[in-house]
């Protein structure tokens, strides 16, 4: 490989772990319009082993911003990352990617005593300060596939499958 293809590779790296990274920070923030914005118009979601729906990108983020209201402290820790971009003839990075990334995501479930849920955090008003507990009482984990394509705008996503693993849910804490 020459320099140029392996700078570019180490770019086409970054920006679609930032573009992983991206879609955890969306969904924990409850920023729907930052999802929508990660996926190509054509974007496809499958929620389907985690007990949620298959779709398009906006199909999937008006459930997502239906079904994460029940949930007002989340957060992904999306790891063990391995990308894969597809060559072009004479080996220069091609247009399209794929990621396959193990995530834990801790929730917290809210209950009939919970605040209802506040802006994110940093910001005054939220459940946990309002006197809710915070403490996670939900976790699953599992693998996500992430499929990419470079578009004029960046990397955008194409496709992302869930596949959860596991699930515990453990009483909440008074």
């Amino acid at each position: 490989m020459t320099q140029r293809v392996e700078h570019t590779t180490v770019m086409d790296r970054l920006a679609i772990d930032d573009l992983v990274t991206g879609y955890a920070i969306a969904v924990d923030d409850g920023d729907w319009a930052a999802y929508r914005a990660l996926f190509v118009p054509e974007g496809h979601v499958d929620y389907r082993s985690a007990g949620g729906i298959a779709g398009s990108a906006d199909a999937v983020a008006d459930w997502l911003a239906e079904m994460m209201r029940r949930f007002p402290v989340r957060q992904h820790l999306i790891v063990n990352r391995r990308i894969g971009i597809a060559l072009r003839d004479g080996g220069a990075p091609g247009d399209t990617a794929t990621v396959q990334a193990d995530y834990l995501n801790p929730m917290h479930l809210a209950g009939p005593h919970d605040a209802p849920p506040g802006p994110p955090a940093g910001a005054s008003g939220t459940a946990a300060s309002a006197g809710a507990s915070a403490a996670p009482n939900y976790t699953c984990a599992g693998r996500y596939v992430f499929a990419a394509r470079r578009t004029t705008d960046g990397w955008r996503l194409t496709e992302v499958v869930v596949h959860e693993k596991w699930r515990q849910l453990l009483p909440a804490h008074a």
